[in-house]
């Protein structure tokens, strides 16, 4: 079936740009006014903050930090912090864009926050990333909490760094407050669950894609860029469910075999940051990783992978975006005329964000769940949610992309409208 794409005049691989475009698309397909518009484009609120950090040599290092709360219209906002030395404020609030995006789609009571502090964690000790994680924490106090602004782990965050986070908000509060961040170890109030949701949540997406398609996902062909947090574990699961994983990669370069790699080896290898192929000789690059053929490609590494320069020679039937923005509106365009689905990632990379919430809500609660109810429970808001996307893209007849970005911005401008702001 044709459908028209959510590909705009946004110079390709900016990303708050392109980000702005689709929502303008989405909610003018919507019947809302240019005024809405006008309030969803941007944060309501970002802070930039400078951290000094003492280092391990003894001298001090200012570093630069963020933090965008895109829009509390439907309840507190809600997202991760990344450290990474590329971190850009447009970068930060597009993230958080999309966060509020993914909030709508799952229809959780959270608006989009997102945060990042530009780094190299690879590069810093332990006692190091302890300083900064407590700084930031210092340096933003005043505009998060339980019931206004919630961080969470992103990229080259982890358990331990939300620990130290929580830890530095509940002294500078003078109690205990488990709420305030989630991705936690389970013995701070962490959530079962919490590590494998954003690659448990695609891989309820894939599965939902493939059934529509026809494509059965036993010996399906998968290339995985990146073998992170959320390229690991969908390795394992897919592996695990009798794919054949025939690609992966890290930031140094890819493995690929058409036979099949050994997953359970590669998992054993990997170090914390999710690196393994500078133990191998017989590498390619994650370019050329892009291109192989396969049944299904998951980009879940970084932003602006798939262009309009590479997007005609991607051979893949099924596109399921683990990473945030890896596909840009261009490359989007081609894909869907030529009959690619792609899952977007505000829709398959939702199940991050659904697990925090469970998190959040057992905090409050004093109540943990096991690991079955908290799965369970995330297969039922991922059916949900695909298929509420999924009609939309049938019944407007618009890509898939689009339908996710007029699920998801539905439920904020409509609580916008009646709180009166528009």
């Amino acid at each position: 079936m044709p459908t028209e794409s959510s590909a705009f005049s946004a110079d390709e691989g900016n990303l708050l740009a392109a980000t702005q475009a689709t929502i303008r698309e989405a909610l003018f397909r919507l019947g809302y006014s240019a005024d809405m518009y006008e309030l969803l484009k941007e944060p309501l609120r970002f802070l930039t903050v400078r951290i000094p950090v003492r280092m391990d040599d003894g001298g001090i290092r200012v570093f630069t930090g963020y933090r965008a709360q895109h829009n509390d219209a439907v309840g507190p906002t809600k997202g991760g912090v990344r450290f990474h030395p590329s971190v850009t404020a447009d970068e930060v609030k597009a993230l958080s864009i999309w966060m509020s995006l993914k909030c709508g789609i799952a229809e959780l009571p959270y608006g989009g926050g997102k945060g990042g502090i530009v780094c190299d964690p690879r590069r810093m000790s332990a006692g190091e990333l302890e300083r900064l994680s407590r700084g930031y924490v210092r340096a933003i106090s005043q505009i998060v909490g339980p019931t206004k602004d919630i961080p969470a782990p992103d990229v080259m965050t982890n358990a331990q760094i939300m620990a130290w986070m929580m830890d530095e908000y509940s002294r500078i509060r003078e109690f205990d407050a488990p709420n305030f961040i989630t991705g936690k170890p389970l013995v701070l109030g962490g959530s079962h669950g919490r590590e494998w949701a954003t690659a448990r949540g695609v891989t309820i997406a894939l599965e939902l894609a493939l059934a529509k398609k026809g494509i059965p996902l036993e010996e399906s062909r998968v290339v995985i860029q990146g073998f992170g947090n959320a390229g690991s574990y969908l390795a394992k699961f897919l592996h695990d469910r009798g794919a054949r994983v025939i690609g992966i990669s890290d930031v140094y370069g890819a493995l690929y075999d058409p036979g099949g790699l050994d997953v359970d080896d590669l998992l054993e290898r990997r170090d914390s940051f999710g690196t393994v192929t500078k133990q191998f000789r017989n590498t390619i690059t994650n370019a050329e990783l892009l291109e192989k053929d396969c049944d299904i490609l998951i980009p879940a590494a970084i932003e602006n992978q798939i262009t309009r320069e590479n997007a005609p020679r991607i051979r893949a039937k099924v596109l399921v975006e683990a990473a945030n923005g890896p596909t840009t509106a261009e490359a989007t365009r081609i894909l869907t005329e030529r009959g690619v689905m792609i899952v977007p990632d505000v829709l398959a990379s939702a199940g991050g964000v659904i697990v925090s919430y469970f998190e959040w809500v057992q905090n409050n609660q004093g109540y943990y769940w096991t690991e079955k109810e908290v799965e369970d429970r995330l297969r039922e808001r991922m059916i949900r949610s695909f298929e509420r996307v999924y009609e939309i893209h049938q019944e407007r007849k618009v890509d898939m992309r689009l339908a996710a970005y007029m699920a998801g911005v539905r439920r904020m401008a409509e609580a916008a409208r009646y709180r009166g702001w528009v």
